[in-house]
């Protein structure tokens, strides 16, 4: 992050602007709208930016920039076509402590413009650091059209309420499940059709209705292979929305950012034997934080339902009367072979898919073989990265051929992603002179031969 995004209260308080032309008006208008006295130096000055400036309680100097002008200034504008002048400007304000910002100079700044979306009270900026700032500004042109006007209308409802609200609910948490109610429910909904008396009515009854809740809710959401760009629009809400966040070690770190800033986040990550929270005590940690009346998120890689033990931890909370929602996530098998480019069915190929967990409960890999090397059919096996020696050697000694094509995806959907591929017979040697970092899934069938015409993801590299 270049820049930290803040919002300064410039209500009365001086600021220089240093330059009377186009881009100096410009800035000017913004600084006043945000309740600025505009201090303006140049040789010559807009007639109205002296009008901006005067009406702002703000002063215009018809001479140049002088170092004592930057006495008694919150913030330095510079806006001229000098850039030496500019760089002086720039220099002399940070020896000073004074935020500056020098127009299309990103270098000489310490704080920057950004793009705004203006729904006041509600403010949305957005900033490119200075490298585009046209992007910023397209951007910003998308976001006009996807927040209404009244969302203004709903900020101002929610500060007239807001001293009510807390002395109702001394809870943060409880706080914040009932401001979420309001803002995605009718109450918002009425405020949008221009009924802002309906919705002000509505919002006196919730609170003379309200009460604490007792017990919190279990969001089981699959956060897909590691690509951020594959969650479900349902699974960013409620990643929004939870107080806690449990997460394992398959969830990409990308997408674990995308939760709730201010949610705890509590790392129960398990990888071969060496498990960071048995699934036991993981099961009793989700009863428990609910029962705190919590919204609690368990973040499982790829798909829950799918090798994810997402149906033991609803069986614990349906036991305690928790209730839950299930989010179903992109399985590794389908994502990670679309970006390896190898089509799990096919025509030509195979008729079916069978997705088998590389090594059981008890750790071993004793698998119905027989049922493995049926013709038509393609195999994926998940968690198969350390027993692929002894599946490749089964799946031959049960009749399916040494030659048959196989992928080892490593991390796909991701950047890091890397395929490698062989023959049942091949692919074991070839890995051993690897360093293979999980998560993995290997591919058995041939559709596999496939990917030399299909791959399209340019984060994947092959070796053979």
């Amino acid at each position: 992050m270049d820049f930290l995004p803040l919002f300064h209260n410039l209500k009365g308080r001086n600021v220089l602007l240093v330059g009377g032309g186009e881009v100096a008006l410009r800035k000017g208008r913004l600084l006043a709208d945000a309740g600025a006295a505009l201090k303006v130096v140049a040789p010559e000055v807009d007639p109205q930016l002296t009008e901006l400036a005067l009406h702002s309680q703000g002063s215009v100097q018809l001479r140049g920039y002088q170092a004592d002008d930057l006495q008694d200034i919150c913030l330095v504008i510079a806006a001229t076509d000098d850039e030496p002048l500019n760089a002086q400007i720039s220099v002399q304000a940070q020896a000073l402590g004074v935020p500056v910002n020098v127009v299309d100079a990103p270098k000489l700044c310490s704080v920057i413009f950004p793009a705004i979306v203006d729904r006041s009270p509600l403010i949305v900026a957005i900033t490119s650091g200075g490298d585009a700032p046209v992007l910023a500004r397209l951007i910003r042109a998308k976001i006009e059209t996807w927040i209404p006007a009244t969302y203004g209308q709903l900020a101002g409802l929610s500060k007239r309420f807001r001293a009510r609200v807390k002395a109702l609910f001394p809870n943060v948490q409880q706080r914040r499940v009932f401001w979420e109610d309001v803002f995605q429910g009718q109450i918002a909904e009425s405020v949008f059709a221009g009924k802002l008396h309906e919705g002000e009515r509505l919002l006196e009854e919730k609170i003379a209705g309200a009460a604490p809740r007792q017990l919190g809710e279990v969001y089981l959401v699959g956060a897909g292979p590691g690509d951020p760009d594959l969650l479900t629009f349902r699974a960013l809400r409620l990643m929004q929305q939870a107080d806690v966040v449990l997460y394992d070690r398959l969830v990409a770190p990308a997408i674990v950012e995308l939760c709730r800033r201010d949610a705890e986040r509590i790392y129960v990550g398990k990888r071969r034997a060496e498990h960071a929270l048995p699934q036991d005590e993981i099961n009793q940690r989700l009863v428990a934080l609910a029962k705190e009346g919590k919204r609690v998120l368990r973040l499982k890689g790829g798909d829950p339902f799918i090798f994810g033990r997402g149906g033991e931890e609803i069986e614990e909370l349906a036991a305690e009367g928790i209730p839950f929602q299930v989010v179903p996530g992109i399985t590794a098998a389908s994502g990670c072979a679309a970006y390896a480019g190898i089509p799990l069915t096919h025509r030509d190929h195979a008729q079916s898919v069978r997705f088998v967990t590389g090594h059981l409960k008890d750790g071993s890999c004793n698998l119905p073989w027989r049922d493995l090397v049926a013709p038509g059919q393609t195999l994926v096996f998940y968690m198969g990265l350390v027993g692929l020696p002894q599946i490749c050697t089964q799946l031959i000694a049960h009749g399916r051929a040494a030659e048959t094509p196989v992928a080892l995806i490593e991390q796909g959907t991701t950047q890091q992603q890397r395929v490698y591929t062989g023959t049942l017979a091949s692919l074991p040697e070839l890995l051993a002179q690897q360093q293979v970092r999980a998560p993995t899934l290997v591919i058995v069938g041939e559709v596999v031969t496939l990917r030399e015409k299909l791959a399209w993801f340019e984060g994947a590299q092959t070796r053979e």
